[in-house]
């Protein structure tokens, strides 16, 4: 897959014990890349990484420790970086505002300035968020040159990385230097709304909805019509690496910000969402609308992948409808017997790809 690009290659994920991390360390994993994870401890108990049958090299640390992730860059000498480490929850975002931007802006420099001093690393992933826009509610999708921003703290912090991230590809990782001054090519990936298996933060659709169901409880759906571009966690993640991928071949014009998400007819209601998911599991109860006063949170929130379409041949592989039906699937699995089926939903995932002809599917 991906031209084997990933095999034998060291690869740094930081965040690797986070929802999305520990997929990806999965998948990279199964490509036989070594893996080394730099993150905090696990943040839920049960958590997907300790779940998983994966060796990977982790280290647990602060992305806000400046000299521990430099030292970890220097010890293991990686040749790409995906950047997950982040506070990614808007609700905790304020709460915990510092934090949150503390995590998501220094962190993100903290990673860079270990990367400047690396004589290793060739490619680094960012993986931000579709909340780095500057929100105005429209009912078309966001472009990557639209303006970024955030109302909340979450999102203004992941607006500002990506300044962070621009910022430091002019003046270090210039592409006009490539190959001459430095050999590191700098991309950022802004995803929207992912679901999937072994996910069990606070706050987030699915895993509210999945602790409801297990301890026979009632959810509350803050916003049932909020829309969002729901997509199954395996779909960025291919984005993200196929983007590495290129990037490692060093593809200059790849190092730039992209966006991953579903075509328009996955961009669905919270609501569609809940009743996409009692199709599979009928046990739940819920109702619609939270007692007392909110934080803000964006109503319309989708996605233009108009360039991943036309420069990667992006396309989903599944929809947003068998993205919710693998995801009920894996939890009901889970609670019944403690079966993780992780590896089955990816060799699936594998498999219907080259079902497609996608290239970077192919053996």
């Amino acid at each position: 897959m991906f031209n084997a690009v990933y095999h034998d290659k060291k690869v740094l994920i930081t965040g690797h014990t986070g929802f999305k991390g520990s997929w990806l360390a999965l998948w990279l994993a199964r490509m036989g890349a070594t893996v080394i994870g730099y993150a905090l401890e696990p943040p839920t108990s049960p958590n997907h990484y300790q779940l998983l049958p994966i060796e990977v090299i982790s280290v647990i640390g602060d992305i806000r420790n400046a000299e521990r992730l430099k030292a970890v860059v220097a010890e293991h000498k990686p040749d790409i970086i995906f950047h997950l480490a982040a506070q990614p929850i808007v609700r905790l975002s304020y709460q915990k505002p510092v934090d949150t931007v503390a995590s998501n802006v220094l962190g993100t420099v903290n990673l860079l300035e270990a990367v400047r001093e690396s004589e290793s690393v060739r490619a680094v992933v960012h993986v931000s968020s579709d909340k780095c826009y500057d929100n105005r509610e429209w009912p078309w999708g966001y472009r990557e040159i639209d303006a970024i921003g955030g109302h909340d703290p979450y999102s203004a912090s992941k607006g500002c990385a990506e300044l962070i991230i621009n910022c430091w590809r002019r003046s270090y990782f210039n592409l006009q230097d490539y190959g001459k001054l430095h050999h590191t090519l700098l991309a950022s990936c802004r995803a929207g709304n992912v679901i999937g298996g072994g996910d069990w933060a606070a706050d987030r659709l699915i895993p509210d909805m999945m602790r409801a169901v297990q301890g026979h409880k009632k959810v509350v759906i803050r916003n049932p019509h909020a829309v969002r571009p729901w997509q199954h966690v395996l779909e960025p993640l291919r984005g993200y690496l196929l983007i590495g991928q290129m990037l490692l071949a060093g593809c200059t014009e790849y190092a730039d910000a992209w966006n991953f998400g579903p075509s328009d007819d996955s961009a669905l209601t919270v609501a569609q969402i809940v009743e996409k998911v009692k199709k599979y599991r009928p046990d739940m109860d819920c109702e619609f609308g939270a007692a007392g006063v909110q934080p803000h949170e964006a109503h319309i929130l989708r996605l233009d992948c108009s360039k991943a379409i036309h420069k990667l041949n992006w396309r989903a592989v599944w929809n947003g409808e068998i993205a919710v039906e693998r995801t009920a699937a894996w939890y009901a699995a889970y609670e019944a017997s403690g079966l993780v089926r992780s590896l089955d939903d990816l060799r699936d995932y594998i498999a219907d790809a080259k079902r497609e002809r996608m290239s970077w599917a192919e053996d």
